[in-house]
């Protein structure tokens, strides 16, 4: 008998042992792979029991390798527009030089080498109407470039240099960036070129006020790491050096950052680009309807559980939508199977297309989820 309860106690000491080591490598494992562990610690209150707490112990990433890999393959963009000669308004004009004489207007901004051969992409609104451009690498190396395509619609412009053997960012996926995922910005502000700045991604999806009226495919992802004139065409980059947008834009009453920055997505800029390469021009598919944004009040309206979804205000006669079934009233909810919560994500998901290409929109109709394969 004493023999047996000796062997029920060594059972017992080496399964309790075997329980700790195996908690303990569980904890190490899941601190290693999240920087998260759940430990015991007393409680404030009078009883004395322990509750468990959620503690995170992992640091802030260390950036250094992918800003010194990624800065290689930021550009600084100079543009000049050449001044018009003015006609002299008198002889006097002419003969005494009162005349103004006219000035080339000079731009700054930034680009992204996205292939070894010389193709740099950068934002329309830095080369706009620009007669001479010039890239300036991080050796310090300037080349002239010739501009292969502009799309004012996504604020995306191509140019080419002649070069071989140029730096690159490998292209991510904007897709798979998450919200309050660390990125860096990379660029050339107010002329300090090679400039790096961090912060996390704030939101995704972002549409800005549109006060000119101009055609615009949105779906920015705002930032707060900090961004500045001359940061515009610049490389927004993750922790592991992938591209993930170009910055484009802020919000700021004094023309300065002011904590809201905004990045074009690299799979809006790859598809844009890749159409200038292969085409000449952006090859934009249209699905050919009138969308609005579902408040919470038109989704009560309409006795939906939720305001996600876009709603289908028009559908053009004739059109793409019209022809494979889509109606107006109907909420459309997928493209692909990629869900759209907003019009800015609707815009994105068609601007992946091309004329030709077919995708499959998913709506809801009367309570009722439909399929339509649409041939853009």
């Amino acid at each position: 008998m004493g023999k047996k309860l000796v062997y029920l106690l060594l059972i017992v000491a080496i399964s309790g042992v075997t329980a700790y080591l195996a908690a303990s490598f569980a904890v190490k494992r899941k601190i290693a792979e999240e920087g998260v562990a759940f430990v015991s610690v007393p409680s404030s209150d009078e009883e004395g029991k322990t509750e468990i707490r959620r503690v995170v112990t992992k640091e802030v990433p260390n950036f250094s390798d992918a800003a010194e890999a990624c800065v290689q393959a930021v550009a600084y963009v100079k543009v000049t527009q050449k001044a018009k000669v003015q006609q002299p308004n008198s002889i006097f004009d002419l003969l005494f030089g009162f005349a103004q004489i006219p000035k080339d207007q000079v731009g700054l901004g930034s680009g992204v080498i996205i292939r070894s051969d010389g193709y740099i992409v950068t934002n329309n609104h830095v080369i706009a109407g620009a007669d001479v451009i010039e890239v300036t690498l991080e050796d310090n190396r300037v080349f002239p470039a010739t501009l292969v395509g502009t799309d004012p619609a996504t604020d995306i412009a191509l140019l080419k240099i002649e070069g071989a053997d140029l730096p690159t960012i490998p292209l991510g996926n904007s897709d798979a960036v998450r919200l309050g995922e660390w990125v860096l910005a990379i660029g050339s502000p107010y002329d300090l070129r090679s400039t790096i700045t961090a912060g996390i991604v704030s939101a995704k999806g972002r549409a800005l006020p549109n006060y000119d009226g101009q055609y615009r495919v949105e779906s920015f992802i705002q930032t707060d790491a900090a961004v500045n004139p001359g940061n515009s065409g610049g490389a927004l980059v993750n922790a592991l050096g992938e591209l993930v947008g170009i910055n484009t834009s802020i919000i700021s009453l004094t023309g300065s950052y002011t904590g809201y920055s905004f990045a074009v997505p690299v799979n809006i800029v790859k598809k844009i680009t890749d159409d200038f390469i292969q085409y000449g021009s952006v090859q934009r598919a249209m699905l050919g309807v009138s969308i609005a944004e579902i408040t919470p009040d038109m989704a009560k309206e309409l006795g939906v559980e939720n305001a996600g979804g876009v709603y289908v205000a028009e559908v053009q006669k004739g059109g793409v939508a019209d022809r494979a079934g889509i109606r107006k009233g109907d909420i459309i909810t997928e493209i692909n199977l990629n869900k759209v919560h907003a019009p800015a994500a609707l815009q994105e998901q068609v601007n992946r297309l091309r004329p030709g290409e077919q995708a499959v929109v998913t709506v809801l109709r009367d309570g009722a989820q439909k399929e339509f394969i649409v041939t853009f």
